[in-house]
């Protein structure tokens, strides 16, 4: 939903860009990095630190947003960087759901670790309903539409982590709804790719 929103953000993403493009970084360096930021979050997370994890998890998150900013000022968008942003999107949400393995999460119907692969699963089909459409010639743009964008699940991870800092047993109730509404995500853009034409 917010993925469509998108233009809302464009001033932002101008000053963003101009800002960092100053530092010297090239914007795939910035995309490379928040796999780092994810790896000191996922640390956080094992060692029950949930308000430095939550730090970290935004800062990973945040150099997603600063890549595409820095390419578009910089005038450096490129299919590699585009690839390359998608691929590591993917390494920081499937680092931070590992790192909820860790935790001592409340049985609610299934076990924890149950509902955080169904999480991780539907994060993934999202993109890769989308891919695949593209891939097999089902649509010629990217299916952007959707119940459930990335945008949605980074503000349901980080609400896992802001609700485990006062009380580890509520951080599941984020997960569930993670696990289900990224999965309807994926069935509508299934939906949407097989009946486009």
């Amino acid at each position: 939903m917010l993925t469509e929103k998108r233009e809302i953000f464009k001033q932002i993403e101008s000053k963003t860009g101009k800002i960092f493009s100053k530092l010297g970084f090239s914007p795939n360096q910035y995309t490379s990095s928040s796999i780092f930021f994810a790896v000191f979050s996922f640390y956080f997370l094992v060692k029950f630190n949930l308000f430095l994890a939550f730090i970290f998890f935004l800062l990973a998150v945040a150099l997603d947003f600063v890549d595409g900013s820095v390419a578009r000022i910089t005038k450096r968008e490129t299919k590699k960087g585009a690839y390359l942003d998608t691929i590591f999107d993917r390494y920081v949400e499937a680092i931070i759901l590992l790192g909820f393995l860790f935790l001592p999460l409340s049985f609610f119907i299934l076990p924890p670790s149950i509902w955080i692969f169904i999480a991780l699963f539907g994060s993934l089909m999202t993109t890769y309903s989308k891919a695949a459409a593209r891939e097999k010639g089902l649509v010629t743009q990217e299916l952007k539409k959707g119940l459930f964008g990335r945008p949605e699940r980074i503000i349901l991870i980080s609400l896992s982590m802001v609700l485990g800092v006062f009380n580890l047993s509520l951080i599941i109730y984020p997960i569930i709804f993670l696990a289900v509404l990224s999965n309807i995500t994926a069935l509508q853009r299934i939906y949407l790719a097989l009946n486009k034409n």
